[in-house]
């Protein structure tokens, strides 16, 4: 199972991150490439209590967390995300690419050894997770968004 806390699985997602480009054409959804590189970082704020995020009306029960940490299957396109990381909404409002791509690839190693020192907020759908389930959702995250923008 591919997750942060693996090195090899950590310079993956880095390596694709890389790859996103400014004009990188959607597959699918309405953000644009910058927009989900804020939508990311923004994301990782949030879990790591720098950013408020709301919890969701209906988060989803345990076994919904589990499907989607677990299951051998690509998250569904079109699941809504909350406000305040939701770039076409509240979400931080993208700058200068370049800037923000890095400020992404920082976020993204300092959450992978974010755990071994801090304590994570609650997941807004999800809730309270262990440090083994975070790794696991932001790998599924930046890979979920990744293959968004065909990287």
């Amino acid at each position: 199972m591919k997750t942060l806390s693996n090195a090899a699985c950590l310079n993956e997602i880095l390596d694709r991150l890389s790859d996103v480009r400014a004009d990188s054409p959607r597959q699918w959804g309405k953000m644009n490439a910058h927009q989900m590189i804020c939508h990311l970082a923004d994301s990782l704020r949030g879990m790591m209590g720098c950013k408020q995020v709301s919890p969701a009306e209906r988060p989803f029960g345990p076994v919904m967390k589990w499907a989607a940490l677990s299951l051998p299957m690509k998250w569904p396109k079109g699941v809504p995300t909350r406000p305040e990381v939701d770039q076409q909404r509240s979400g931080t409002e993208p700058a200068e690419f370049d800037e923000d791509l890095r400020d992404l690839i920082a976020l993204t190693q300092e959450f992978a050894g974010f755990a071994r020192h801090s304590t994570f907020s609650s997941h807004p759908m999800f809730g309270q997770m262990t440090e083994k389930e975070w790794m696991r959702w932001c790998y599924l995250h930046h890979d979920h968004h990744l293959r968004q923008f065909g990287c």
